[in-house]
C-alpha cells in the first residue's frame, strides 16, 4: 500500500480561518507557530508549510481585513522553528519574481543546514506591478514571462548549490577543515540572471532543498512536471483529483523522470466529530464563522468586481452583470474567476434553484473541499484518495491557529498508522528522505 504524505499549514487570517473565535491566537506571536509545529512533529507529519506575501492586499483601495494581519519572514520564522523541532520539514512559500537567485538559494541553504537537511522551497510566481511597488526597481514582470524566469530562477540555484562540491572541503589536521580553492565559483549567464562570483554556503545536507509548486495553468503544471518535487493542488475531490493526478504523471516521462518522482499533495480542510452527524454540524458552523455578512461581500466583489457594499448579504444577488474590464477592485491577488459572466450565471441559477441569499450561496460555492466525519470516517476517506490515485498525500489546513491540528493528530493519525500508511515513527532524517525522494537528485 502507499503511504500517506501529511503535511500542515499555518494558515493566517483569512476567509478559510476563524480568526474571531475565542480559542484563536496570535498569527504572528513565535508561541503560535511552535505550538502548531511540535503538534505535526508529534503526528509524525512530513512537514510544515508557510505561505507567504510581499504586499498586504487590497480592496477597494483598502487593506483587506480578512486577508491577512500582517506577513513575517518565512524563512526567518523556519530557522528558529529549526531549533524547536528535530524531524518535521520546514517549507516556505518565496517568490520568484521579487526576489534574487543568489539571496534565496544562500538562505535556503542555511536553512538546510541548521535544520539538518529539512528545508522546502514553495515557487511562485507574480506579474503585478502593484505588489513590485513594495521593491525599488519596481519589479513588474510581463504575465508571459512568469515561469521563464521561475524556471531559470531554480535551475540557477542549483548551480550555485551545486558549487560546492563534496571534496571542496579539505580536511586539514593541523589548521582545521577549510574550503579548497575553486569552492563556490560560479558563472551563470542567461536572459533572466547573468551573474558569477562564489556561493558562500557549503553543499547542504539534502543538497537541493526540496522543491514544491502551485500552478494550475497549462505553463504551470509543465513547470511542476520539469523542476518540482511536490505539488500544492487545489484538485480536492476524489474525481477531480485523480484527473489531475493522470494528467501530471503523465508529464513526467517527458522530463525523464519518474512518477515517484513528483508528489502531489492537495490543500484541504477538516471538520471532525464523534459521529459523522456531529462533524457535519461542525463544519456548518464552521463555514458560517468563516463567512461573515461582510466577508460574504467582499467574496462576491471578487468575481463581480465592482464594489458592493450597499448590499445586503442575506439579499439576492446583483441584478448587475460583473464588470469584465481589465481594471481589478482587488490589489495585489490574482483574478479568480477565468469566466466572470459564466461563472456569475451559474451562481445565480444556484443562488434560484436553493432560494439562497448572498451570504448562503458564497457558504455554498466557495468552501474548499473538506474532510468531514468521526476519525474513522475521514482516516478512510485519506487513504481512499491516496490509493486510489487521486493524490500522494495531503496538505492540511486547519481553521484555527494555533491548535486545530491538535485533534487531527490526536484522533486521525492512529487510525492511518493501524492501517499500516502512515508513519509511527521518522526512519529518515531529510525532508526529502520523508518522502522518498533522496535518491532522484
Amino acid at each position: 500500500m502507499k503511504q500517506v504524505i501529511l503535511a500542515a499549514h499555518f494558515p493566517g487570517v483569512n476567509n478559510h480561518t476563524v480568526w474571531s473565535d475565542p480559542a484563536s491566537g496570535s498569527q504572528i506571536d513565535f508561541a503560535a507557530f511552535a505550538h502548531l509545529a511540535r503538534t505535526a512533529e508529534r503526528g509524525k507529519f512530513d512537514f510544515f508549510f508557510l505561505a507567504d506575501g510581499q504586499r498586504l492586499r487590497e480592496q477597494r483601495g483598502r487593506i483587506h481585513d480578512l486577508d491577512v494581519v500582517g506577513r513575517p519572514d518565512a524563512l526567518t520564522v523556519l530557522a528558529a522553528l529549526a531549533a524547536v523541532t528535530d524531524h518535521l520539514g520546514l517549507a516556505a512559500t518565496i517568490n520568484a519574481t521579487f526576489n534574487e537567485p543568489y539571496e534565496v538559494a544562500r538562505k535556503l541553504a542555511t536553512l538546510d543546514h541548521l535544520s539538518g537537511g529539512r528545508a522546502g522551497w514553495n515557487i511562485v510566481t507574480s506579474s503585478d506591478a502593484f505588489t513590485g511597488e513594495n521593491f525599488r526597481r519596481g519589479g513588474f514582470l510581463d504575465y508571459s514571462q512568469r515561469y521563464e524566469r521561475a524556471e531559470e530562477f531554480l535551475r540557477t540555484a542549483r548551480e550555485l548549490w551545486d558549487s560546492w562540491a563534496e571534496e571542496d572541503l579539505v580536511a586539514d589536521p593541523v589548521a582545521g577543515t577549510f574550503a579548497a580553492e575553486g569552492a563556490g565559483a560560479f558563472a551563470h549567464h542567461g536572459a533572466q540572471f547573468d551573474i558569477g562570483g562564489h556561493f558562500t554556503v557549503p553543499r547542504s545536507p539534502q543538497r537541493y532543498p526540496l522543491t514544491i509548486q502551485a500552478g494550475d495553468s497549462e505553463e504551470g503544471r509543465e513547470f511542476a512536471a520539469s523542476t518540482a518535487d511536490a505539488i500544492f493542488s487545489r484538485h480536492s475531490t476524489l474525481e477531480a483529483g485523480q484527473a489531475f493526478y493522470r494528467d501530471i504523471k503523465s508529464r513526467l516521462a517527458g522530463h525523464g523522470r519518474s512518477p515517484d518522482s513528483l508528489k502531489i499533495l492537495p490543500g484541504v480542510t477538516f471538520a471532525l466529530g464523534d459521529t459523522d452527524a456531529e462533524a457535519q454540524e461542525n463544519a456548518d458552523h464552521i463555514r458560517r464563522q468563516q463567512v461573515s455578512p461582510q466577508t460574504a461581500i467582499l467574496l462576491l466583489e471578487q468575481l463581480w468586481n465592482r464594489d458592493l457594499s450597499s448590499y445586503d448579504a442575506d439579499g439576492p444577488l446583483p441584478a448587475i452583470d460583473p464588470d469584465v474590464s481589465e481594471d481589478s477592485i482587488i490589489k495585489g491577488r490574482a483574478r479568480m474567476y477565468r469566466d466572470p459572466l459564466k461563472t456569475a450565471a451559474e451562481w445565480r441559477a444556484l443562488a434560484e434553484a436553493k432560494r439562497l441569499g448572498i451570504r448562503d450561496l458564497i457558504i455554498e460555492v466557495t468552501g474548499r473541499q473538506s474532510f468531514i466525519g468521526s476519525p474513522a470516517r475521514v482516516a478512510e476517506e485519506i487513504n481512499e484518495f491516496v490509493q486510489t490515485d487521486a493524490a500522494d498525500g495531503f496538505i492540511l489546513v486547519p481553521h484555527l491557529t494555533p491548535a486545530g491540528l491538535d485533534g487531527f493528530v490526536d484522533k486521525v493519525v492512529p487510525l492511518l498508522q493501524e492501517r499500516g500508511v502512515f508513519r509511527a515513527e521518522y526512519e529518515t532524517n531529510t525532508l526529502r528522505g520523508h518522502l522518498g525522494l533522496e535518491n532522484d537528485l
